[in-house]
């Protein structure tokens, strides 16, 4: 099997590349030789390196710039999406294509199913639904969508790594306890894409059938909720078990109204992974066991 991935240098890709199963020819294409706003760019390296998938993990994904910069965004989020999309379906490749837990409003309070209705809040959010909406009317069931959240990894710029920083830097820190979802590991990620990776290959992945002429939607993220308050607690205490940090420092709850951001975030995007653990036969981790295993990671990196 060969598989194209896009976003090298990414959180995603990075750990697609270690966790890269056996006998699987791996592709790994960044911004510096793959603009995937250019289409012409893409038909070129599907065309090039005829992958029999292509996992699509670039993205525009800082999400308060976005508001601002809203053609970029757009460029890679839709048109980027679309383009892959097409190069895919002239060549008969299959595509996974990685979206977000911001296509969602947050006004729920139990977790979002698949085909729960849409309604993001945020620039970021509307790009990322446009280039879903562009994978499904190019590709159909030729094509995968995954949505995740709260992504980190050993490589790249996360939450989990801005925290170690900050509590190494500062005398205390506030951080929003109102905004609640699961923090995602990206190795699980890469681990689940391989999973269904694998089984388009051998021809045995089972799709439901409510999504029959469409592209199927699955949730990924570990298992657990939290806020970023629950989360950061977390951190520092996993840090200081593990000698990542010499001392507590005081991690005092706040709300998001009292740090606002150009960009709204939802308030509650806990997804439900069950229709992806079915697909895959994998289960998901608890963020709090993940968190403490990327760390060690992290610690046995540095």
């Amino acid at each position: 099997m060969k598989v194209l991935v896009t976003g090298k240098g990414g959180q995603l890709a990075w750990e697609l590349e270690q966790t890269k199963p056996e006998g699987v020819e791996l592709v790994s294409l960044g911004l510096e030789n793959l603009d995937i706003t250019q289409l012409a760019a893409v038909q070129s390296a599907v065309s090039l390196h005829k992958p029999d998938i292509v996992i699509n993990a670039a993205a525009y994904t800082a999400v308060d710039n976005a508001e601002t910069d809203k053609s970029t965004a757009y460029a890679v989020n839709e048109l980027g999406a679309k383009y892959v999309a097409q190069a895919c379906k002239q060549q008969g490749v299959y595509l996974m294509h990685v979206s977000t837990d911001f296509v969602f409003s947050g006004d729920k309070t139990t977790p979002y199913q698949v085909d729960d209705q849409t309604k993001p809040i945020n620039v970021y959010g509307e790009s990322k639904l446009a280039g879903d909406i562009a994978v499904n009317d190019v590709l159909g069931e030729q094509a995968l969508i995954v949505r995740t959240a709260w992504v980190y990894s050993v490589n790249g710029n996360n939450f989990v790594k801005t925290m170690l920083r900050l509590m190494a830097d500062k005398s205390e820190l506030g951080i929003i306890y109102d905004q609640v979802g699961t923090p995602t590991w990206a190795k699980g990620l890469a681990l689940w894409l391989w999973a269904m990776a694998a089984k388009q290959a051998s021809n045995s992945m089972a799709v439901d059938p409510q999504w029959q002429g469409q592209t199927p939607i699955y949730h990924w993220t570990d298992a657990g909720v939290a806020s970023w308050y629950d989360f950061a607690v977390a951190i520092q205490e996993l840090a200081i078990e593990k000698g990542l940090l010499d001392k507590a420092i005081p991690i005092k709850p706040i709300a998001a109204s009292a740090y606002p951001l150009p960009a709204a975030r939802p308030s509650f995007s806990v997804i439900d992974k069950q229709s992806a653990e079915q697909a895959s036969d994998l289960g998901t981790e608890h963020w709090r066991v993940q968190l403490s295993s990327m760390m060690d990671a992290y610690k046995n990196s540095v």
